[in-house]
């Protein structure tokens, strides 16, 4: 009797170590990886997928700092993922495609006062040329308060659909004219559109791109493809912190969400997708 105990005792002990060793596993799947969170427009006047409100972005911001987030670079992130080297605590890259005025007007003032910065993927053909999009004069104070600035094209095609002679084009003129006008090398690319495939890849790094910026829901990790880097849409049409904090803690269960609903309706089975609601 006594040793029917002891293997009893022994037995929901084994039990309590694999099932927190399953539990720890699961959260550190969870919790693993960089988020780059990924902006476009910030004002109280657009309505659309793309625009948040300056309140839901300053909510966003303020739990960053008050989490104890830390904002990075592109730099910073490439060489961790490259070379393994040590980042801060609690890294997040912040990121805003297009360059629109409002980057500067809105989100600029907001990061600021969170002591937070971003990288902002710019059209050179709009600055200074598009009243919508940033001009020069304000690319260059933000970048003299630690913003980045980095390439999404001359003017904004999908290069997936462009012929190699374009998409070269415009990656190397973009480098060339930012390069030219901020004195920083410029080695990080963000798909417009997320449209990329392996040719699209081959000649960004022909022409002296280190990484590229996809829209793929997901947070970078170690082993992933430097020319692939995921990010966290921050522009799904529903704004609210909710959304916010369920994608950004909780990327990979979305993901894994997000692509099984995808798989249904590429196998016909509609009904079982429409209740697949991802936030």
């Amino acid at each position: 009797m006594q040793l029917c105990k002891r293997f009893s005792v022994i037995g929901i002990a084994a039990i309590f170590i694999c099932l927190s060793a399953g539990l720890y596993y699961l959260i550190a799947t969870l919790f693993s990886g960089i988020p780059v969170l990924n902006y476009h427009q910030i004002n109280n006047e657009a309505h659309n997928v793309l625009t948040l409100s300056s309140y839901e972005f300053d909510a966003q911001m303020a739990y960053l700092h008050k989490q104890g987030y830390t904002a990075i670079s592109p730099d910073q992130l490439a060489d961790y993922l490259q070379y393994g080297k040590e980042l801060p605590s609690n890294p997040i890259l912040i990121t805003f495609d297009d360059g629109y005025e409002d980057n500067y007007r809105v989100a600029y003032p907001i990061l600021q006062k969170y002591n937070l910065t971003a990288t902002i993927f710019l059209i050179t053909d709009f600055v200074n040329n598009n009243k919508r999009y940033l001009n020069w004069n304000q690319i260059r104070e933000m970048q003299a308060n630690g913003f980045t600035f980095e390439s999404h094209t001359l003017s904004h095609i999908f290069l997936t659909n462009a012929s190699d002679n374009d998409v070269r084009s415009q990656l190397t003129k973009l480098r060339e004219a930012l390069e030219w006008r901020l004195k920083q090398k410029i080695e990080y690319l963000a798909y417009p559109g997320g449209a990329y495939d392996q040719r699209v890849i081959t000649i960004a790094k022909q022409t002296g791109y280190r990484a590229a910026f996809t829209i793929d829901f997901g947070r970078d990790t170690i082993n992933c493809g430097l020319f692939t880097l995921n990010r966290i849409p921050i522009f799904s049409g529903t704004h609210t912190f909710l959304h916010f904090w369920l994608r950004l803690k909780f990327t990979p269960v979305l993901n894994a969400l997000q692509r099984f609903k995808d798989k249904m309706h590429e196998l016909g089975a509609t009904m079982i997708a429409s209740k697949i609601i991802i936030p």
